[in-house]
């Protein structure tokens, strides 16, 4: 299933955005988020020199309505928070992806990563293009289950290729002597050779194309 790293520029309206570009050179860490009834309850783990500031701030906010200070050092604070505008927790949520905590803000900006299908990668797309939130897809990665992907002979095969210098540029081992090496005609290690690196390469070129949009 496909994994992507997204970076996302939060909104102006969005107060946790307003609040972090108010004070820009403060972290903005969400250790936890969850869905109430028409709410989001959050835990979020802030680092700064100007912490007493950026708490009294809070309530500047009408959307958070439930601050408490859970813990309070001079440069570090941890709150837990009630808001009736958890957009970020919203965008995924209705596009079906969980959250992946924890997310840094800073300055408005928030990188996430995801894992989910390429369906619902699009969907979040739309849905990120929707809310406003400008986004950047950073890079889409998937993990690769050989043993489902690959034949055990194919996967051995494949590696053999590997080590004796066969996909080495200039090329150390032919097709010839890699066919002596795991005993096989020359015709039936091309073959299975070319069956593996078809499977290989439409893994591979199927992730690529994953997008959002």
């Amino acid at each position: 299933m496909p994994r992507a790293t997204l970076s996302l520029d939060l909104p102006d309206q969005v107060w946790i955005s307003s609040l972090s570009r108010q004070f820009p050179d403060a972290e903005f860490r969400v250790l936890a988020a969850m869905p109430a009834e028409d709410a989001g309850v959050g835990l979020v783990e802030i680092t700064a020199p100007e912490i007493e500031q950026i708490v009294a701030a809070f309530d500047e906010y009408e959307s958070v309505f439930s601050v408490t200070v859970l813990e309070a050092q001079p440069d570090r604070s941890l709150i837990q928070f009630e808001t009736t505008e958890p957009l970020l927790l919203r965008t995924l949520s209705e596009a079906g992806i969980p959250l992946e905590l924890p997310i840094t803000i800073v300055d408005g900006e928030v990188t996430v990563e995801v894992t989910a299908s390429r369906d619902r990668l699009s969907e979040l797309g739309t849905l990120l293009e929707q809310f406003g939130i400008q986004f950047d897809l950073v890079s889409v990665t998937q993990s690769v289950d050989t043993e489902s992907l690959l034949t055990a002979e194919q996967y051995e095969l494949l590696e053999a290729a590997i080590e004796r210098g066969y996909y080495d540029t200039p090329r150390t081992c032919t097709l010839t002597a890699l066919a002596d090496a795991v005993d096989l005609a020359k015709s039936t290690t091309s073959e299975k050779l070319h069956r593996a690196e078809g499977k290989v390469i439409k893994e591979f070129v199927g992730t690529e194309h994953a997008s959002l949009r």
